[in-house]
């Protein structure tokens, strides 16, 4: 289980990372076609204003669920991996939405697992237990707060063949009630891509203490 680990510490240096402040990209605004942003290996450009917006080479998109959501290519990659290939912003909130793209080396219930233990050896972090939610089958989520200043949310379901998505939110604990269900829709707008049908993965057992 050392490459599950490996990336399980690369979600969790990503999660710490969103509940700071972080840079916008400051790269070109892409051409669009016809209202849909196109990601991929090898673009230039690091944001895209299009709702929909697809990324072939990892196979997901994402529906933003309002224009206040600015989403900026990262297109950063690990040794072990892991793809955050962008990150949403709420313009108006300062809530923030980190997606990872990380190879299925174990099932979307034992990363949440790995998450969770790695965050509560974190100071100041306390979370929920993960549980299953409603965005597939297999997908799982827990919730987390950061003292006193920041909420957080996180989602990791299957996604392509080989792969997992992790959505890693973070929002002001001050914010009102709409800005959470911002939140919540746009995880709701990151699927797979269609593909073809397959067997069921087979993942490895995660080690219990």
């Amino acid at each position: 289980m050392g490459a599950m680990r490996k990336l399980a510490w690369g979600g969790l240096l990503a999660l710490c990372t969103a509940c700071g402040a972080s840079r916008p990209a400051v790269k070109a605004e892409p051409k669009q076609a016809e209202g849909v942003g196109v990601g991929g290996s090898g673009r230039a450009e690091s944001h895209s204003t299009a709702r929909r917006y697809v990324d072939e080479d990892l196979g997901f998109e994402i529906v933003r669920p309002t224009a206040d959501w600015q989403l900026d290519e990262t297109d950063e990659r690990t040794p072990e991996g892991l793809s955050i290939p962008v990150i949403l912003r709420h313009n108006t909130s300062g809530a923030q939405v980190v997606l990872q793209v990380a190879p299925a080396v174990a099932s979307p219930t034992q990363f949440a697992e790995r998450l969770t233990e790695g965050l509560r050896q974190q100071p100041g972090f306390t979370t929920t237990d993960p549980a299953p939610i409603p965005l597939s089958e297999d997908a799982v989520g827990f919730d987390f707060q950061v003292g006193d200043a920041v909420l957080g949310r996180v989602a990791v379901r299957e996604g392509r063949p080989g792969r997992v998505l992790m959505m890693l939110a973070t929002w002001p604990a001050q914010s009102t009630a709409d800005v959470t269900q911002s939140v919540d829709a746009l995880i709701e707008g990151v699927r797979p891509l269609p593909g073809p049908d397959i067997a069921p993965a087979s993942y490895p057992q995660a080690r219990r203490k």
